[in-house]
């Protein structure tokens, strides 16, 4: 049954808590008419995390398919009269979902959406937990039921062997008691039978005799009592110590290994839900405490023994063995859960400050910042890594650099009720490298931070020597490394296996894989993902064969990815990749995540594009030969020959210190024969809201600001010209022209600037430098 059929089942008072949820945010015909969407999505609305910015393009996306919906169910009832009011309340939703929340805020409507289902399943399963009903794990709000519904089966086996134990120490009690009085007894036979034997002491005799006897009947009862409430006692403790055994595994070695995994791909921009690890450790402290109190009742039940030492003829002690095992069971708990919550930077430059955060999730429930734990931080290579693994320690003082501001204390945050220290100055002074083999270069060695503690638990009783590794980091001194550097811990985020000898990584892997590292990347950087059509270009190009038409089952190596040259280039695939990334993410944003650069298209490709379109039309594509580089490629027919010339340009690249000049939109607007962006958008529809205004206030302070405007010899001149025949027409202007680039590393001439079509070369524009030209504006120039 659905989570809302199941609210429609509410009491009076319980339904109006949920109608009181929704509200003008989130109308509650938006809830009722589409609870099947939204449910389906219930995956979704839990992903993404309305805290984490990174996040805005996924709920971008959510936010949209719900709006589609809701207009969608709004039309189906179009024509049903009765139903008026309702579809007119969902489009007045859509409406208000598109004004406020679509472009602007949608990990807003996201968090609403969220916290109303929340509250709704909190509502729901408090009604069914008193009428005594199971509530269905298939919600994502409860993404692990069955973890949960296995604690509350243990804390009710701690409780009910709690209760055995207190019956048992009540038993015993009374044991000893009965034990007292049968030695008195005895001791009070023995008297009577060293005395004289008269009538009176041989009655007095045989009494104690008959009692001395049923006396060690009924210990004798007793004693077989004990023995067997001890042994079920202990069976039970071994049957929670087994499942808490297998709960644990599941909790560490899933959930949360998955957890770190996560986090490890969100280095390569995958999505990331922090809250998982506050849920983790609501489980991991709900293990510590249930095996804390089974441990302290194992103890209690040794003391016991210890003080009626009684035991089945041929029988084992278990309680030696279960006080190993849970012990065992505490320490890896405490130990596994000593974790990283933020990660350093994986490319890390020396003498720069970073930071990072270091959790133990079970810290404030074992009461450890009762005798609060200091950290250390030192930076180790791959080999010291291995060998740490191998002993599970290292040698006091070995490390592979030197940290500054290097140790912290932890602390307990009594709001959060998290154990943890933020590590907020760190920086890596030194660095000791390992010799290269072969092709091998700095920015291929990878270290790792290594975080180092000791915890006391139980008023020092147990004392434990934790440690865990950071993810790979690469060190580099200078900015130009960074590129090689981001190359080798994308490749290591994304093909590590779980249970590797550090930091080993496969040297092929399958073409799929390496598609979807790249993706997740570009859609982190820049905000909107690759399309297959991308991809397929990608393929060709880190492949070196454009010509093939199925990549999927092609393995790409890591040669092939950022050591080799790309054909008949001086830079390889992925320095080719990172600086269109870089490019796009810092200056083409918008109209990327608009769709309105194709970018990822060759040469040829944009040739035949464009040589069926109409004059005017133009792409923008990156460029095979400059890194970071977009060339506008246009169709151009010059209608003033005698006979009309159709001719593809391409514009020599445009780089990110041309665009901090001059941004591309403005870029476009300056072109006047650049008309409809490809295949027949208006270019102004496509780019005009990103133009940079005109005029505003005059300059206060003197001196007249340029204007740049962007002109190609040859070609018609931009309309802020117009009314003049020529820059001469202002002879006092100062005429400066940039170029954009040497063109050692431009597009060759377009298929259009040879002598073939019977067009003189002399007469061809050249297009090699695009200028721009700077015009003195000043209101009062005519």
């Amino acid at each position: 049954m659905s989570l809302w059929n199941r609210a429609q089942q509410l009491p009076p008072d319980a339904l109006r808590q949920v109608q009181n949820v929704y509200s003008e945010q989130f109308p509650m015909e938006v809830r009722h008419y589409l609870a099947g969407w939204i449910e389906d999505k219930m995956q979704q609305w839990n992903e993404i995390d309305p805290e984490n910015i990174a996040h805005s393009q996924y709920a971008h996306t959510l936010v949209a398919q719900l709006i589609q919906e809701i207009e969608n169910k709004a039309l189906s009832y179009g024509s049903n009269e009765d139903l008026f009011l309702v579809r007119m309340r969902l489009q007045e939703a859509a409406d208000t979902f598109k004004a406020r929340y679509l472009n602007t805020n949608p990990l807003g409507l996201v968090s609403i959406v969220r916290e109303c289902l929340k509250i709704e399943l909190n509502l729901v399963q408090q009604h069914e937990n008193m009428l005594g009903v199971g509530s269905t794990p298939s919600l994502v709000m409860e993404p692990c039921a069955e973890i949960v519904s296995e604690l509350e089966i243990l804390k009710r086996r701690t409780q009910e062997t709690q209760d055995e134990l207190r019956q048992l120490e009540q038993e015993q009690e009374s044991f000893a008691l009965q034990y007292h009085d049968c030695a008195k007894i005895t001791a009070h036979l023995s008297h009577i039978q060293s005395q004289e034997k008269t009538p009176q002491n041989r009655e007095m005799e045989t009494n104690l005799r008959r009692r001395k006897e049923t006396c060690e009947q009924q210990l004798a009862q007793k004693v077989s009592g004990l023995l067997q409430r001890r042994m079920d006692l202990a069976e039970k403790h071994k049957g929670t110590i087994d499942r808490l055994n297998s709960l644990q595994q599941r909790i560490l070695d899933e959930e949360l290994i998955n957890w770190k995994r996560e986090q490890q791909m969100a280095g390569n921009g995958k999505p990331f839900n922090t809250n998982k690890l506050d849920q983790i450790q609501e489980w991991c402290e709900a293990l510590a405490e249930i095996i804390w109190l089974n441990r302290h009742q194992i103890k209690e039940c040794e003391r016991h023994q210890t003080k009626i030492p009684i035991t089945p003829p041929g029988g084992v002690d278990m309680l030696p063995t279960l006080n190993s095992h849970i012990t065992r069971l505490l320490s890896s708990l405490v130990t596994s859960t000593f974790i990283i919550e933020k990660q350093p930077p994986q490319v890390m430059k020396t003498n720069t400050r970073f930071t990072a955060t270091v959790r133990l999730l079970v810290g404030g429930k074992l009461n450890v910042n009762m005798t609060p734990p200091q950290v250390r931080v030192s930076i180790i290579s791959e080999a010291q890594a291995n060998a740490l693994l191998k002993n599970d320690q290292m040698n006091r003082g070995e490390q592979s650099g030197e940290i500054l501001n290097n140790t912290g204390t932890m602390e307990y945050h009594q709001s959060s009720r998290q154990l943890s220290v933020s590590f907020r100055n760190m920086q890596l002074r030194k660095i000791k490298r390992a010799e290269k083999k072969g092709t091998e270069s700095v920015m291929d060695e990878k270290f790792s931070l290594l975080f180092q503690s000791q915890f006391s638990v139980g008023g020092g009783e147990l004392v434990f020597q934790v440690w865990t590794l950071s993810l790979p980091v690469v060190v580099i001194v200078h900015g130009n490394q960074e590129p090689h550097a981001w190359a080798t811990v994308s490749w290591d985020n994304a093909f590590a296996e779980q249970g590797r000898i550090p930091f080993t990584v496969p040297e092929k892997v399958p073409w799929p894989h390496v598609a979807d590292m790249l993706d997740a990347k570009f859609k982190s950087a820049t905000g909107r993902g690759l399309t297959e059509d991308n991809l397929k270009f990608l393929a060709g190009k880190a492949f070196r064969s454009p010509q093939v038409q199925d990549y999927n089952n092609m393995l790409l190596s890591w040669s092939q990815f950022c050591k080799e040259p790309l054909s008949e280039r001086n830079f390889t695939f992925w320095e080719w990749f990172f600086a269109v990334m870089k490019v796009t993410r810092e200056h083409l944003r918008q109209p990327w995540n608009d769709g309105s650069i194709l970018g990822f298209i060759g040469r040829r490709q944009a040739e035949d594009k464009l040589k069926s379109s109409k004059s005017g039309t133009f792409l923008l594509r990156f460029s095979d030969s400059e890194l970071g580089g977009v060339t506008i490629a246009w169709m151009y027919e010059d209608t003033t020959k005698s006979c009309d010339q159709r001719d593809v340009f391409m514009l020599q690249p445009f780089t990110s210190k041309a665009f901090a000049i001059r941004p591309l939109a403005d870029v476009i607007a300056d072109l006047t024969y650049l008309l409809y962006l490809y295949p027949n958008i208006p270019k102004e529809q496509a780019f005009g809201k990103y133009y940079t205004p005109m005029g505003g206030e005059p300059p206060s302070n003197g001196y007249v600001k340029p204007h740049l405007i962007t002109h190609v010899p040859g070609f018609p001149v931009p309309p802020v010209w117009s009314g003049a025949s020529s820059l001469e027409s202002y002879p006092n202007t100062p005429q400066p022209m940039y170029p954009m680039h040497d063109g050692g590393m431009a597009d060759p001439p377009s298929v259009g600037s040879n002598t073939a079509d019977g067009v003189p070369p002399d007469q061809k524009p050249s297009l090699d430098s695009p200028l721009f030209d700077a015009a003195n504006v000043l209101s009062d120039f005519p």
